[in-house]
Formats: structure tokens, C-alpha cells, sequence
């Protein structure tokens, strides 16, 4: 394969690598932004004696939906256990979230 069908061949894919680029930048500083506002959210609840049971179960379900497709392409035991123990955080948080709401 020469250097004009490998460009030829990029070219057709219609894949903009600066625009890759730019989501994966903005998915950092969403994510970032994300655990601000749950790291807030969870001191304003604790001096303020609330539960943040909703704000937890959304946060582990964010992590075990972060590690799932980290461990399908590579394979690695630690973001299974991520997946899995996040799933069960989040469950068990959504549960005392709906528990304590229905009281």
C-alpha cells in the first residue's frame, strides 16, 4: 500500500481527528465538572444533615459505566471489579434513595 491509498483510504473513513480530539477534551472537563458538583452536593447534604443516597447512586452508575467499556477492550480484572462493584453501589444507593423517599 502506497502513501496515496493509505490517504485515499483516511479520507473516506470521513473521520475528523481534531473533532475526536475536541469531545474527548470536553468529555474530561465534563467529567471533572461532574465530580465538582457531586462533591458539593454531598458536603451540602452532610452539614445540612440530608441524605445524598441519589447523588451517590447516580455516581456509581457513572463509574461502573465508565469502567465497562475500559474492560471490554482491554480485558483488565480491575475494571471489571470497577463495573461490578459500582453497579452494586449504585443499586444499593437507588434502593435507600426510593427507601428513604417513600417513608
Amino acid at each position: 500500500m502506497n502513501k496515496d491509498e493509505i490517504l485515499a483510504r483516511s479520507r473516506a473513513e470521513k473521520l475528523d481527528e481534531g473533532m475526536e480530539l475536541a469531545e474527548n477534551r470536553g468529555r474530561r472537563i465534563g467529567i471533572s465538572a461532574f465530580c465538582c458538583v457531586f462533591i458539593f452536593i454531598v458536603l451540602f447534604n452532610l452539614f445540612n444533615g440530608k441524605s445524598s443516597y441519589a447523588p451517590h447512586a447516580m455516581f456509581w452508575a457513572f463509574v461502573a459505566a465508565e469502567a465497562y467499556p475500559k474492560y471490554r477492550f482491554t480485558k483488565n480484572k480491575a475494571f471489571l471489579a470497577s463495573t461490578i462493584a459500582g453497579a452494586i453501589a449504585s443499586a444499593a444507593s437507588l434502593a435507600c434513595f426510593v427507601i428513604s423517599v417513600l417513608r
